[in-house]
């Protein structure tokens, strides 16, 4: 049994930030950071608003209190201003099982930065001089930045854990559970599905014709228009068309499922315009095999123009030479000609007729045609080196 009551009060220097104990000169920064939108969409458990009665307990009481039971809580500070731009800490400790839980947010004028990153890396170095052997880590589905706090700070994610957090507005709410041993190595955890290139925020694939870049929330309208259509809801699995609220969900929590390494949901644009042409995934249901599925659809007025076709040749060479990926597959109905035309091009070859493979409507199953595509068979398409389809940063 570890037994640690009480953790030292010490300053904690880390690359770039400082985690130093709480100063009643902080409380303006301190009202003013927790005070805003994004971070009390993600602290629930602050209060709403915070006023600087709160902050003064917070500085006098409650962050002394943390230490004493076998927590922290720190001021992040710029290193040069020893200015607070943010706040972190450890809290529910279990001295038995030799773990506690992290927490942080970051003030607007600071993010951006790696702020976050490298305070999480510096309090977890920390608690594991500690003897702390464990450290959990708890991100809401659609705060992607944290999560990406997470992977660049070791943690590893472990699983999504349905009601476990309060809510706001009442009511429980899922989170995805991360952790870190204290001796896991150094630097971030590995991810399945890397970043497009550009980076999270501008990375696209575009062939100067079509540009596919991730799915956000912003594209809810657009996809749930999309996927109310007749033709692409029999073409879904199941053939029910999804409702405002699972899209928005969908759209919301895109980054969560990409991060993961489940699947990467992109959204097919015009080059030019930028204009939505419809939507394309990758899903990783057999990252140990090394095969990947697509899907794709695309709205009425964009069809009959080639750009399915041009998205499916980005995505999947961008899966065969940045992911890894060594075979992708896709199936059609029997009757979707135009869709097995669209793969036909792109390279795929027919390999199979699968009887009653999904559900149908009412009940029913329907057969499905399979394709697949080997890195080989697009690399030897003349239509790719003539339109010199690439992985590029627009």
């Amino acid at each position: 049994m570890i037994a640690w009551v009480e953790l030292p009060q010490q300053v904690i220097e880390g690359r770039g930030v400082r985690l130093r104990p709480y100063r009643r000169s902080d409380a303006d920064d301190l009202v003013a950071g927790l005070n805003d939108e994004l971070t009390r969409r993600f602290t629930p458990g602050i209060p709403n608003p915070y006023t600087r009665a709160d902050a003064g307990w917070w500085i006098d009481q409650g962050a002394p209190r943390a230490f004493k039971t076998g927590g922290a809580a720190y001021a992040i500070a710029d290193p040069t201003t020893d200015r607070l731009v943010g706040g972190i800490g450890l809290s529910n400790p279990r001295p038995d099982k030799a773990l506690a839980e992290i927490g942080y947010w970051v003030a607007p004028q600071a993010r951006g930065r790696g702020v976050a990153t490298e305070a999480v890396s510096a309090l977890a170095a920390w608690a594991a001089e500690q003897e702390i052997h464990r450290l959990d880590l708890y991100t809401a589905l659609e705060n992607v930045a944290s999560q990406r706090v997470a992977i660049a700070a070791g943690f590893r994610r472990e699983a999504v854990l349905r009601g476990v957090m309060p809510g706001r507005d009442g009511g429980w709410e899922d989170r995805v559970l991360w952790a870190r041993l204290a001796g896991d190595p150094p630097g971030p955890s590995p991810r399945l599905l890397p970043d497009l290139p550009g980076g999270p925020l501008h990375g696209a694939l575009t062939d100067g014709v079509v540009r596919l870049r991730p799915l956000r929330a912003p594209d809810a309208p657009e996809i749930h228009a999309l996927h109310q259509l007749p033709e692409v809801v029999a073409s879904s699995v199941p053939p029910v068309a999804p409702d405002r609220e699972e899209i928005e969900l969908r759209c919301a929590r895109a980054g969560t499922w990409w991060l993961a390494g489940e699947r990467a949901d992109l959204v097919i644009t015009d080059a030019a315009t930028g204009a939505v042409a419809g939507d394309i995934g990758l899903y990783y249901q057999e990252p140990k095999a090394g095969q990947a599925t697509v899907g794709y659809a695309l709205l009425p007025a964009w069809r009959g123009r080639g750009y399915a076709t041009r998205a499916v040749r980005l995505l999947a060479r961008w899966a065969f030479d940045r992911v890894g990926i060594v075979r992708l597959v896709a199936g059609t109905s029997p009757d979707n000609v135009a869709s097995q035309r669209v793969l036909e091009r792109a390279g795929f070859r027919r390999e199979g007729y699968l009887r009653g493979r999904l559900p149908g409507p009412a009940g029913s199953r329907v057969d499905d045609v399979l394709y697949a595509l080997l890195p080989r068979d697009l690399t030897g398409l003349p239509e790719t080196r003539a339109q010199g389809a690439r992985l590029s940063t627009p």
